[in-house]
């Protein structure tokens, strides 16, 4: 089963850290790949740019005057002190197993672990 471990933390703009530290950070995520890599876990990840260069698609109000189309914004869709900064996908047995991988992940502020959906499935675990 796939699970997506989402990383979030303050929202760093990593382009404008010092070196050192973007060099430090880098290196724990290369420390966490060469651990799925040695369990022979299939994985995917990227990191992500701030919140801040996010844009945000909503359904637009028919009484608002937008016609019901989309209303598009600059910037996440809440205020938040904690951002999605990154992601892993990651292959893992049940859920205990995902857990036990996600304690490898740089932690950061906080790392939610959730199931991915195959559409395929229909009873999808919780």
């Amino acid at each position: 089963m796939k699970y997506m471990l989402m990383m979030y933390d303050t929202d760093e703009d990593w382009a404008a850290v010092p070196e050192e530290d973007l060099k430090a950070a880098l290196a724990e995520h290369e420390v966490f790949i060469e651990y799925l890599e040695g369990r022979g876990i299939a994985w995917s990840g990227e990191a992500l740019r701030p919140a801040s260069a996010s844009t945000t698609l909503r359904p637009g109000d028919a009484k608002a005057g937008s016609g019901g189309g989309l209303t598009v914004t600059d910037g996440p869709f809440v205020e938040l002190t904690e951002h999605l900064g990154g992601y892993y996908v990651v292959e893992a047995r049940d859920l205990d197993d995902a857990l036990e991988i996600a304690r490898h992940c740089p932690m950061g502020a906080g790392i939610e672990v959730r199931p991915i959906w195959d559409v395929e499935d229909p009873e999808p675990d919780a």
